[in-house]
């Protein structure tokens, strides 16, 4: 509803601009940009393959970055693997976030969890080292944030595992994906599982306090 009240305000003011640059008389702007057209298009070689390049150039940028970022998710700075980990090991989600259950922030797991099992287990990989890089070097492992909550709500993780709410209510099956897609969580979606639980939906007390 917002894209589309936005999109009818932008050609209302397109409109107005029209009719007040032409003095009333919208002809004179479309027989201008009709001859416009018509001149350019007989001058065409070279503003086809200008354009053709542009083109090519952007479906190059949206299908080298932005089609996998949005099918598959973005790169990590090391490639952690949730089917692997937690789907094929069956590790727990709370092992690598401990934080859940006790705090109102999960948290990214520390390099120190990751090498809590990889300082034994395929200790020489390419993509272990850079954890043992990280370490060495006391650098945080620069993490890409996948899931976004707006910065006016305050979601209390350890309220809703409390409640036993399973992480894949919000999270989706990460047990079947290598790369998590992102996602931006919006307050329908909140407030339909508030409903179909018959909890709290006092805006304040549940989510903006």
């Amino acid at each position: 509803m917002e894209i589309l009240i936005a999109s009818l305000s932008l050609l209302t003011l397109l409109v107005v601009a029209i009719l007040i640059g032409t003095r009333g008389r919208p002809m004179r702007f479309f027989t201008a940009f009709v001859e416009t057209m018509r001149s350019i298009w007989a001058n065409r070689g070279p503003l086809v393959w200008v354009t053709l390049s542009v083109f090519l150039v952007m479906g190059f940028l949206f299908f080298y970055y932005g089609l996998p970022a949005a099918m598959v998710g973005p790169a990590q700075p090391i490639p952690f693997s949730h089917r692997l980990h937690a789907g094929h090991k069956g590790i727990d989600c709370r092992f690598c976030h401990p934080y859940v259950a006790r705090s109102i922030h999960p948290g990214l797991p520390p390099v120190e969890k990751c090498l809590y099992c990889h300082n034994y287990i395929i200790a020489n990989h390419p993509e272990i080292r850079k954890e043992h890089d990280y370490f060495n070097t006391k650098t945080p492992t620069p993490w890409v944030k996948v899931y976004y909550v707006p910065e006016h709500v305050l979601f209390n993780h350890q309220r809703h595992i409390k409640k036993e709410i399973a992480c894949e209510a919000c999270h989706g099956d990460v047990k079947r994906q290598d790369r998590l897609k992102g996602q931006r969580f919006k307050m329908g979606f909140c407030i339909q599982c508030h409903r179909e639980r018959k909890v709290n939906l006092d805006c304040w007390l549940a989510c903006h306090s």
